[in-house]
């Protein structure tokens, strides 16, 4: 698909003449900095942020969220500076880092435990893989789901028929003769299972592999800061109404999510929320950001997903989790 037009704000002039007109008199005027765009795609894991939005948390003159609707257009996106900010899988991260966009996690959604699966049309079993036509998205996560999926059935790419998609076609390509099997999430997912969909393996497997962040341009942290501050704080806010205030909380959330509002809190069956405390851990030096993608790395590397190390820079950042 085609990026939307993400144009900056328009900045405000001073006077009604502008910041330049007067920089003989005025030696510190700087222009206003713009909203912080933040690109995402539909997600349960993700939703909290734009449940902030909702519910009036966030500032639109200070953050701006963008919707996309697929990580591989966000990932597009980053690399042209049409955004600050993504919500992203953290083996994409590293996928941006190794293509020169240096990105910082600053916030951790979610731990997949069980919310990534591959999905299949009876009779095809995890035995019966070998040849089968699998419908993936060609980004970082559907790499490395497939490629745990193979190693589960002990089978090598060239033994199935890889077909790419994008994940808002999940059920679009299930229900078409073109394929066999989907690698999904929710909340396709859900959907899919309740048409009669089989699972046949999930992020279960492949403990704490993948991990939801919200991952931001090095180079925008510090004129974003304050921006980013008021984000994560948003953040943490919807998270904590979205667990004690399911009933206040789903109704502004299911037309995102395209799930009647009783059913949206099923969809985060599988997914592992972190809190502030468990985000502070998580993100620190040493912590299990940086282990996991110490791990995804070696993992990525033998599946040649990646063609160099990305982690010479910092994975993590911690500087800007509410205090």
């Amino acid at each position: 698909m085609s990026l939307p037009h993400l144009p900056n704000i328009s900045r405000r002039s001073l006077l009604g003449g502008g910041c330049a007109a007067l920089l003989p008199m005025l030696s510190g005027c700087s222009a206003p900095v713009p909203a912080m765009r933040i690109g995402s795609i539909v997600f349960p894991g993700y939703e909290t942020l734009f449940l902030a939005r909702e519910l009036g948390l966030l500032d639109a003159r200070r953050v701006r969220m963008i919707e996309l609707l697929a990580n591989t257009d966000t990932l597009r996106a980053l690399a042209a500076g049409q955004l600050e900010a993504a919500a992203l899988t953290l083996d994409e991260l590293m996928t941006a880092r190794a293509d020169g966009v240096d990105l910082r996690a600053v916030l951790v959604f979610d731990v997949s435990a069980g919310a990534d699966v591959v999905l299949a049309k009876a009779p095809v079993t995890l035995q019966t893989l070998h040849g089968k036509r699998v419908a993936v998205e060609d980004g970082a996560m559907g790499a490395v789901m497939l490629s745990a999926l193979l190693k589960a059935a002990s089978l090598t790419p060239d033994q199935i028929h890889k077909v790419p998609m994008t994940l808002d076609r999940s059920e679009a390509l299930f229900h078409s003769p073109e394929v066999d099997l989907v690698v999904t999430a929710e909340p396709w997912a859900a959907r899919l299972e309740k048409g009669g969909a089989r699972r046949i393996f999930d992020s279960n497997a492949i403990p704490g592999r993948i991990v939801d962040v919200l991952a931001v341009r090095a180079n925008a942290l510090q004129t974003f800061g304050p921006a980013l501050r008021h984000l994560l704080a948003g953040h943490f806010v919807a998270q904590k109404i979205l667990r004690e205030s399911v009933s206040r909380a789903t109704p502004l959330m299911a037309a995102r999510l395209q799930t009647p509002a009783a059913e949206v809190a099923s969809l985060y069956r599988g997914l592992q929320l972190p809190e502030l405390e468990q985000n502070r851990t998580m993100l620190a030096h040493g912590g299990a950001i940086d282990r996991t993608a110490q791990e995804l790395q070696q993992v990525m590397l033998e599946a040649g997903l990646l063609p160099a190390s990305t982690l010479a820079e910092a994975v993590a950042d911690t500087r800007y989790l509410p205090i």
